[in-house]
């Protein structure tokens, strides 16, 4: 038996009985992009710790095997999982005799650097967005509430409670490549908690009560009554931040850049742990040390203007 009829075997027994469908999705996207292109024909006894290492440097260093586009140390590592687990699986049930264990190196991850954009550029950002396309609403509503990409394009006016100025977050959408083409696919929100409620500021309030009085969706971000796919919104964004005028970022850079303002204005961060759902507070500090940096260098400065203050006043009083 070679690998590519053992995982499809391991896929249909093993992986979506246990799994939820997203994760099911995603192990077949990089079986199918990664894996099977290398290692697919080959036999199952054949398979050595050092071929497996020979595909593992040449994912790190080629990309994917179909597309050729880079990938992250966090996808090389998702299809080392996927490749180890399949086969723990064949020698758990008896069809091959050597498992490869720990005998493997993985590349060595990467902290990735946290972009936002300057106050300029989020204003210039958030211009564009109010004089351009409806569904650039989608701009507006992550840059002051911190939701991800997939989170603010799944979102239904049905979560949107203008009343109590909050919104609920409970789900989350994807792109997931069908015969050839990306389809959307809807999911329950990423962690349990990533299911939060997010208060929302009054002029964002005001802002969403007058677009859900000329919506034609049910989702809050629409292109024309259409829903909008992940790649197609960031294209979007990207085209929108040429038009204005800005640098290009990840659309990630902006729930960044609505985290980096929130410590700006003194947010604590177990507050803003959970508007991010983020699992715990210590994932925000790691993650957003370099603006609590600026921050605590703030607070220093304005304690050290008390000891300049009393001194100040020393002096008078001799």
């Amino acid at each position: 038996m070679n690998y590519q009829q053992w995982s499809k075997e391991w896929m249909a027994n093993y992986v979506k009985p246990s799994v939820k469908e997203r994760t099911y999705l995603r192990y077949a996207n990089v079986l199918r992009c990664q894996i099977l292109p290398s290692l697919g024909e080959i036999e199952l006894d054949d398979i050595s710790p050092l071929l497996v290492q020979r595909f593992i440097t040449k994912i790190t260093e080629r990309g994917n095997c179909l597309t050729g586009e880079k990938l992250s140390a966090n996808s090389v590592n998702v299809a080392i999982s996927v490749l180890k687990n399949s086969l723990k699986s064949a020698y758990d049930v008896g069809i091959i005799d050597h498992y490869l264990d720990n005998r493997l190196k993985r590349p060595k991850r990467e902290e990735r650097k946290v972009e936002c954009f300057s106050i300029r550029d989020q204003h210039l950002l958030e211009e564009g967005a109010l004089k351009g396309k409806r569904k650039y609403i989608g701009v507006i509503v992550c840059l002051y509430t911190g939701l991800r990409l997939g989170e603010v394009l799944a979102l239904k006016w049905s979560d949107v409670n203008l009343k109590r100025r909050q919104i609920s977050i409970n789900r989350t959408c994807y792109d997931v490549f069908v015969c050839g083409k990306n389809e959307r696919v809807e999911h329950s929100a990423k962690t349990a908690s990533s299911n939060r409620v997010i208060p929302i500021p009054p002029f964002l309030r005001e802002l969403l009560k007058e677009y859900r009085k000329n919506g034609t969706s049910e989702y809050v971000v629409e292109d024309k009554g259409k829903i909008v796919g992940l790649r197609s919104y960031q294209h979007s964004f990207e085209l929108l931040q040429h038009k204005c005028g800005v640098e290009y970022k990840n659309f990630h850079a902006l729930r960044h850049t609505f985290a980096t303002r929130a410590i700006e204005c003194g947010m604590d961060v177990k507050t803003l742990s959970e508007i991010l759902g983020h699992k715990n507070s210590t994932v925000t500090l790691n993650r957003y040390v370099h603006s609590l940096s600026t921050y605590k260098r703030s607070m220093m400065n304005k304690v050290g203007k008390l000891f300049a203050g009393s001194r100040s006043g020393f002096c008078e009083f001799k």
